[in-house]
């Protein structure tokens, strides 16, 4: 596995008011690996992910993506680089089928994805990826299925696929298992682990379970500052984050959510 830096923030830092949000945050992300970044609520995990993908702008501090300075790129630019953002909201359409979300994602990718007045047949081309796609998150058996009637868990999975659909280099993923049952948790955490094959995936994640089970290295967060980083053993021991997660130390961080 590489263990070239992929994406670098130093000094990365975003101030609302006097309030800060990230307080210079120093992180690599190397490539190949699942980096989850975790912290209790509030702790800046959602701004940070912002900053990544300019919806927010810096107070100061740098974002360099495989060596180039990105901090002051558009969103638009970033997302072309192959930095690309899954999970924050449902970013499906509830009354298509699942198959044609996927191919309106493969539009994307073809700058063809408002052309819908195209006849039906330019997107044959693109049903055989799709299927692909579908295939790749155990969802090809639901292709013809309107998404309005799919499980929650299977919607994430869908995502997933729009997400993957797009290409990306690197994969922001915000809170995946969120809101989900034992059974789906189990599944799309090994969707994920499935799907990082040959890229990196950066995620926000609240369950243990999941982070300790797949991530490569996780990066604790607290009041917009980094107090612990390094390998699940190491990070789950460190008294710092047992204190964040529980309030005490007595209780194992392994119960956190």
């Amino acid at each position: 596995m590489s263990t070239q830096c992929i994406l670098e923030t130093k000094g990365l830092t975003k101030e609302f008011k006097g309030f800060v949000a990230v307080n210079s945050v120093d992180l690599k992300v190397h490539e190949g690996h699942i980096h989850a970044l975790i912290g209790p609520n509030g702790a800046g995990k959602t701004t940070f992910f912002n900053l990544l993908t300019k919806f927010l702008q810096p107070t100061r501090g740098t974002i360099i993506y495989r060596g180039t300075d990105i901090t002051h790129e558009r969103p638009a630019q970033t997302a072309r680089r192959g930095i690309v953002r899954s999970f924050q909201i449902s970013a499906v359409f509830p009354h298509m089928t699942v198959l044609e979300n996927v191919r309106a994602a493969l539009q994307r990718g073809l700058n063809t994805s408002f052309h819908f007045w195209k006849p039906e047949r330019s997107l044959f081309q693109l049903h055989q990826r799709a299927l692909e796609l579908l295939e790749s998150v155990d969802l090809k058996e639901f292709a013809d299925e309107e998404t309005v009637n799919l499980p929650y868990g299977r919607k994430r999975a869908l995502e997933l696929a729009t997400t993957l659909a797009l290409e990306p280099d690197l994969m922001l993923l915000d809170e995946p298992t969120q809101g989900m049952g034992h059974e789906d948790v189990h599944r799309v955490t090994q969707l994920i682990k499935k799907v990082s094959v040959g890229r990196t995936i950066l995620m926000v994640e609240h369950n243990m379970n999941v982070v300790s089970s797949i991530a490569d290295r996780i990066t604790v967060l607290q009041r917009g500052a980094i107090i612990a980083d390094g390998p699940y053993a190491q990070v789950s021991a460190d008294p710092l984050v047992i204190e964040a997660y529980m309030g005490t130390a007595d209780t194992a961080l392994e119960g956190a959510h």
